[in-house]
């Protein structure tokens, strides 16, 4: 293989596993994601999966931030259309958690392509998010409306991101305190001081209990792209220092000794776990590269091997444990799929900035 191809592997990879999730998952009768690969008779699409298709936004926003194909703008709207369609019209939902996500999406939607349909639903998603913050639990947003004492990581870690980043998009202060008075209560409360691992809830079962069994990827993404962004705004090196002691710890935790990849951590909504993960660690190597050598290592190998053993041969179709191949003739959720595009996506951001020398 000759340098020029070498220098672009990731990104030629990215391309790839794209094209698959546009060329096996996209539905041109519903102009949006199907659930699920294949999908005989629309039958896989009868679950509205309200978090998956705000991922799938991100997919699209990717894919465009990384080509500046303009004919994808058409499919971000066509996606978040189907979206608000099945939700009733409108973006909000019961579940904080859920509207994080979508927001983030929309405001990086509304970041390249200024339309401002995206942005008047983002503050709409907003300040309904914000009302999900109460003294329960001392403090952190719920992850339901109608279970406001129970309080988790999902819901507040994206919280994290949202605020600081709508601060850095708009200036008001108000929302760069927001996201430090999550963070910190975030970090008393579900982080454990010694190693730095993110646990995922509090008080689910209404006795103050933490849900420690519970360990998840996208916990510790989420927490980390938080630390993260209050660390770009504020340069406070405790922020830094946080992100990077989580992250180490995560990769070592969470690593399958057996298979040598991530954990899997199965099908439905598990099957994005691992691709946020992946999306908030990019963003702590961006931000400091000379400390993060060993996570951009590992995660180049999780990738190597999920394109070498975890991918069928045709199709470019991705397990959830990347490192078997997809049974298709259970098919793949769209959920598993965009987990393995987040992660070529993110290593050819690191090419491309050169951080991955191949």
């Amino acid at each position: 293989m000759n340098t020029a191809n070498k220098t672009t592997k990731w990104v030629t990879r990215a391309q790839e596993a794209f094209n698959s999730l546009l060329q096996n998952y996209w539905n041109h009768h519903l102009n949006m994601f199907n659930n699920h690969f294949p999908n005989p008779d629309n039958r896989c699409n009868l679950t509205f999966h309200y978090w998956w298709y705000a991922h799938a936004i991100d997919s699209l926003i990717d894919a465009y931030s990384r080509t500046n194909d303009e004919e994808l703008t058409a499919y971000i709207e066509k996606e978040y259309n189907g979206l608000l369609f099945r939700n009733g019209g409108q973006p909000t939902n019961l579940l904080y958690d859920d509207m994080e996500w979508l927001a983030l999406a929309l405001l990086r939607a509304y970041q390249v392509t200024k339309n401002d349909a995206y942005i008047k639903d983002v503050q709409i998603l907003w300040n309904d998010i914000k009302t999900g913050c109460n003294n329960q639990m001392g403090g952190g947003i719920a992850w339901h409306k109608e279970q406001l004492g129970y309080k988790n990581t999902p819901a507040n870690g994206p919280a994290i991101i949202l605020a600081a980043r709508l601060y850095k998009e708009f200036g008001n202060e108000e929302d760069l305190e927001f996201a430090k008075k999550i963070f910190t209560w975030l970090d008393d409360n579900l982080i454990d001081k010694e190693t730095g691992f993110v646990m995922d809830g509090i008080n689910r079962l209404g006795d103050g209990q933490i849900d420690t069994d519970w360990e998840f990827t996208y916990c510790q993404g989420v927490y980390v792209g938080g630390a993260v962004e209050l660390y770009r705004i504020t340069n406070d090196d405790q922020y830094l220092e946080k992100a990077l002691k989580t992250a180490h710890f995560a990769i070592e935790k969470l690593h399958d000794q057996t298979n040598n990849v991530l954990k899997s951590e199965g099908n439905g909504d598990g099957g994005l776990f691992k691709g946020i993960m992946v999306r908030y660690f990019t963003e702590l190597m961006k931000a400091a590269p000379e400390k993060t050598e060993a996570i951009r290592t590992y995660f180049e190998r999780n990738a190597e091997t999920l394109w070498e053993k975890g991918t069928n041969s045709d199709k470019t179709i991705f397990n959830h444990l990347w490192s078997e191949q997809p049974d298709l003739t259970e098919g793949i959720d769209l959920s598993i799929q965009l987990s393995g595009v987040f992660l070529y996506e993110c290593l050819a951001i690191l090419e491309r900035q050169g951080l991955i020398k191949s």
